[in-house]
């Protein structure tokens, strides 16, 4: 698990929610781009790690997307983490993100739309 995803499910906890990370982040800890690419199409062939997601977001209230700095690109979010907001969406979730809607073209829509609460480090905001 990234220290920040840890320290959210533990603020998250601390406020009385119940919260979880993912076991799916934890194989990309410390790998450059192109070792993550590798093994993130492993994953998603291998693990059917979408739907995976899917199975483990069901019995979820809400996402919170830990959005930070990547590729060049603030407050990233990527092509998985796009289709998962989009699950929660379908599955009447809240959808929280840590910072700002991320300008990507073709993303920066699609996310605006699910009407996510920006809460910028804020985990009271997370209801």
């Amino acid at each position: 698990m990234y220290r920040a995803d840890a320290e959210a499910v533990e603020r998250l906890k601390e406020s009385g929610h119940e919260a979880y990370c993912t076991t799916l982040a934890k194989p990309f800890v410390g790998l450059d781009d192109n070792a993550r690419e590798q093994r993130k199409w492993e994953d998603q062939t291998d693990r059917d790690a979408i739907r995976e997601f899917w199975r483990l977001m069901k019995g979820g209230d809400a996402v919170l997307v830990m959005n930070f700095d990547r590729h060049g690109i603030k407050n990233y979010i990527g092509g998985n983490t796009l289709m998962e907001i989009g699950f929660a969406h379908v599955l009447n979730q809240k959808v929280f993100l840590m910072n700002p809607v991320p300008d990507i073209p073709y993303y920066k829509m699609e996310i605006a739309a699910v009407q996510p609460v920006i809460i910028n480090g804020d985990y009271s905001l997370v209801t």
